[in-house]
């Protein structure tokens, strides 16, 4: 998540928020994903939030920055200025609104693959729209030496399965969607780019560990505890609940940029009963 204050990006909870992931063993950050509300970011903002994420992650855990657009020049440019400060990867969301064809997805990501930084391609056709087909994602992979992974949110566990067997390279697959972690897991994924984890990074780390150790009795264990307080998180648009989640945590407001709002009463007792059961608060 991106903290603010007074209309502000909050810096020192900003950084609160990235120790506490360090402090809890997380593989890596994603900042200015769709969770750090990267479309009502400035380019500053976002520049800024990439920045002190790799300044305080200090190489102790990955930064992956969110560096997608529907503009390709506009990705470019917010790519290399991720590179530039060291970041690890970029995250890059397929090109939303605009709808393009797969030859103009190919040219999109070819020109971010020069760039140089390693690429987590975002499929997620429920915000962007489109759907890449697993061929041209493989395509993709086999043609571009900087895409070396997919976080796939479509909830279709069957996709990876079918991705293992077209991608001939390394590959990371990453799941998309909390609920569906240990299943994509299973299935033969290598993590999750997670929402409760800016809340809840022990249980996320723990679950993922078990899953590593193919010990899927102790990852379900975890799941069951952390089922509902995924289904919290979603019950209005994200970020809007793990926004809320994190200041009752007091790592930040509860602070929220237009056309989002804060949730409703009835979110915010279902969020704060979640965090109980699961035994946050």
């Amino acid at each position: 998540i991106t903290p603010f204050r007074n209309g502000k990006v909050d810096e020192d909870a900003l950084i609160k928020i990235i120790r506490k992931q360090i402090e809890n063993n997380v593989d890596g950050i994603v900042p200015c994903g769709t969770t750090g509300e990267s479309p009502t970011l400035t380019h500053e903002e976002h520049n800024r939030v990439i920045e002190i994420s790799v300044n305080i992650a200090a190489k102790k855990i990955k930064v992956i920055a969110g560096t997608g657009s529907n503009s390709t020049q506009e990705a470019v440019m917010m790519t290399n200025y991720a590179k530039n400060v060291g970041a690890d990867a970029c995250l890059v969301v397929s090109p939303y609104y605009n709808k393009p064809s797969m030859a103009g997805v190919y040219e999109h990501f070819k020109a971010i693959n020069n760039c140089n930084l390693p690429i987590i391609l975002y499929n997620i056709p429920g915000r962007s729209v489109i759907n890449i087909p697993d061929n041209h994602i493989a395509k993709m992979a086999e043609d571009f030496h900087n895409l070396v992974g997919i976080k796939d949110a479509t909830g279709d566990l069957q996709r990876i399965a079918n991705l293992r067997l077209l991608i001939k390279k390394e590959f990371s697959y990453l799941s998309g969607e909390d609920g569906t972690a240990v299943g994509f897991n299973a299935m033969g994924g290598n993590g999750v780019i997670s929402v409760t984890s800016n809340i809840a990074p022990k249980l996320c780390k723990d679950l993922q560990d078990a899953c590593r150790e193919n010990n899927f009795k102790k990852a379900l264990e975890i799941q069951d505890n952390l089922t509902q307080l995924h289904d919290a998180m979603f019950c209005e648009t994200n970020p809007i609940p793990v926004k809320y989640a994190a200041s009752i945590l007091k790592l930040c407001s509860s602070e929220i940029r237009l056309p989002l709002v804060e949730p409703s009463l009835d979110s915010k007792n279902k969020i704060s009963n979640q965090m109980k059961r699961a035994g946050l608060i």
